[in-house]
């Protein structure tokens, strides 16, 4: 037991001065010095932007990593989401789960393995949000685009051009979609190509079937042809995509809500048993024996998990 606590004892410190030496500032060299332009323009800062900064600086450095893997940056995580946040707001409020989870553990359990578990536990959970709010968004706008599109047919049809077919369309559409036009508009207005445009479109939303369309654009672009009846075509195929998927969609959902009950059981029960008898449960975390059947119980309910989801998951 003695040895169990020095090492939660340590990845606590660890964990903490990770955070600080995310924290701290660059070096002299790599900081950037504003010009007097830049900082008569940018005024002078607020308490909000006093308190953003050291977030700040861990927002940039988590930014140069995902996008070196080939990732989304914090900001366009959130822009998916459609949270009106900064990343350093988001990354203060990661801190604040982390430190939050941690501290309701140690008031409950002391320096135990729970303590290490909670607070990367609740520091994951807003970016499980943001994963969560991206779907739903997602799906909200796979769901109108085949409406939209034909709108967007109705348009060109109409002898509109294509910037003004978006733009009726937008005024006409509601969100998600609307909010996307209109942004495309506002950049065209800036200057930004069409075709840049619609590729930090696709980008802000992540849908495939829009990576389609615009591709199919900028094909048309740059070879001819009708764009009404290409976006028709479109249309019909997302169409009949969409029917498919609430198909298997319905045909399968006892199967996968069967799924998660049998993975989430385990740990509701364990959870339970740890607060109400903490006794009773604890020799899973004092004992060899009860470590060794912990880490066989997680290993099965993850390959029964993996199996479900991949029994279930149909790509259409």
């Amino acid at each position: 037991m003695g040895g169990i606590l020095w090492l939660s004892a340590l990845a606590a410190i660890g964990v903490l001065l990770a955070c600080v030496a995310v924290g701290l500032p660059a070096r002299a060299s790599q900081v950037e010095t504003p010009s007097w332009d830049a900082v008569a323009t940018r005024g002078p800062a607020t308490l909000r932007d006093r308190i953003n900064q050291p977030f700040q600086a861990m927002a940039d450095r988590s930014n140069r990593q995902r996008r070196l893997n080939g990732g989304l940056s914090l900001a366009e995580h959130l822009a998916r989401a459609d949270l009106k946040l900064r990343a350093s707001e988001f990354v203060m409020i990661q801190l604040a789960f982390l430190v939050g989870g941690a501290a309701v553990a140690f008031w409950r359990f002391g320096f135990a393995p729970q303590f290490v578990i909670a607070g990367v536990g609740a520091y994951l959970l807003p970016m499980r949000f943001i994963k969560w709010r991206q779907g739903r968004r997602l799906k909200n706008f796979n769901r109108r685009l085949p409406d939209t599109l034909s709108l967007l047919s109705n348009a060109l049809k109409a002898g509109l051009s294509l910037p003004q077919a978006i733009e009726a369309v937008a005024a006409t559409s509601t969100p998600p979609i609307s909010d996307e036009l209109w942004r495309a508009i506002r950049e065209l207005n800036l200057g930004t190509a069409m075709p840049q445009a619609l590729a930090n479109m696709v980008r802000r939303v992540g849908s495939e079937d829009l990576d389609l369309i615009v591709t199919a654009i900028s094909i048309q672009a740059s070879t001819g042809g009708n764009l009404s009846r290409i976006l028709d075509g479109i249309s019909h195929t997302i169409r009949q995509r969409i029917q498919i998927k609430t198909q298997i969609s319905a045909m399968t959902a006892q199967m996968r809500a069967s799924g998660w009950i049998i993975t989430l059981l385990p740990f509701i029960v364990a959870g339970v048993l740890d607060i109400i008898t903490p006794t009773y449960f604890r020799i899973m975390f004092t004992e060899e024996s009860g470590r060794a059947l912990l880490v066989l119980a997680m290993f099965s309910i993850f390959m029964g998990n993996v199996f479900v989801r991949r029994i279930t998951n149909f790509r259409v």
